[in-house]
């Protein structure tokens, strides 16, 4: 699969999700074999006011690439001045679109999914993306609609890829919907029916089963992970099985749980400091540490961990158990 002029090995992408997608997750989604990772979703405006906090969000290593950075907003001079910068200061491999996110806060101000309810605005804002970019390849990810009585992928699709977009991300569930009832899977087929740049399927994937059956049912060309790598970063490894002859995936095991649990720990201490890191680490937890036996013991004494300290010392406890577990099963 190509996006532009950039290779991609596995079609399997790491989704942009606020609060998760920092650098210290993508990387262990990366090194498990993510095709593209995404930033977590960023302002615009903050950007061009070069928020500080706005541009950590963006900052990656080169071990990322190919790497997306995804950006949202409701004017297009904005969007388009904030391309400009992301090239010049981060020289990313794609620049992603935000007409996905439901959330009131952003769409209240135009940004997110409520570009779907004013297709000529979001002609302007693909088009000066796409003309600010030069030549960073530009991709959409987009819901299928603002509610049900307002579908409008078979129109939107072919006026984004006119404008010079690479590949559309499709979500297909209406703002309204926001996380509720079953994604339509019918919509990727209908948007991969209705243009000719790569779509990549995103919503409803749980397990590899899923991912199969997505490229299987819909034809399209990537499939994009979310909620289902939190906590199973192995999920990039065990896709790479779909399209590499005689790969074994990595057994997942206690002990790679705990060696994962201590990886991400370190990569968000060294990022963040021991305060915010430790902090960061806590939700992380809580799904790594799930489905075994006495998983809600030890959940609860890392999650609960006052301190540093008190937190890589639970963590050993975890990781004695791990190996013993494995040595008795």
């Amino acid at each position: 699969m190509k996006i532009g002029n950039i290779k991609i090995d596995t079609p399997v992408f790491l989704a942009p999700m606020a609060g998760y997608t920092d650098y210290p997750f993508r990387v262990l989604c990366k090194r498990s074999g993510a095709g593209v990772v995404y930033s977590e979703f960023v302002s615009a405006d903050g950007i061009i006011r070069e928020n500080i906090r706005t541009l950590e969000m963006i900052h990656f290593k080169e071990e990322e690439r190919p790497i997306g950075i995804q950006i949202f907003g409701n004017a297009p001079d904005v969007m388009a001045t904030a391309t400009r910068y992301i090239n010049k200061n981060f020289s990313p491999d794609i620049i992603d679109i935000n007409y996905g996110c439901p959330v009131p806060k952003v769409t209240k101000k135009g940004g997110g999914s409520a570009a779907l309810k004013d297709l000529c605005l979001m002609d302007d804002i693909t088009q000066a993306v796409v003309e600010a970019a030069d030549e960073t390849p530009v991709t959409v990810k987009m819901r299928a609609g603002w509610d049900l009585n307002s579908i409008i992928i078979e129109e939107a699709g072919p006026r984004i890829e006119n404008f010079g977009v690479k590949a559309i991300t499709l979500h297909p569930r209406t703002t309204t919907q926001k996380y509720n009832g079953k994604a339509n899977w019918d919509l990727i087929k209908i948007l991969k029916q209705s243009i000719s740049i790569p779509v990549i399927g995103n919503g409803d994937i749980k397990n590899i089963d899923d991912i199969k059956r997505m490229f299987d049912y819909t034809s399209c060309d990537g499939v994009m992970i979310a909620r289902a790598a939190q906590g199973n970063p192995w999920i990039f490894d065990q896709a790479k099985a779909l399209f590499k002859k005689n790969y074994s995936p990595n057994k997942i095991t206690l002990k790679s749980i705990s060696t994962m649990c201590e990886e991400h720990l370190d990569l968000l201490i060294k990022e963040r400091g021991n305060t915010t890191g430790m902090n960061l680490m806590r939700k992380h937890f809580s799904n790594y540490l799930k489905g075994f036996p006495k998983a809600s013991i030890y959940r609860q004494k890392l999650v609960t961990a006052e301190t540093l300290e008190n937190m890589r010392a639970e963590l050993i406890k975890f990781k004695i158990y791990a190996d013993e577990f494995v040595s008795n099963n």
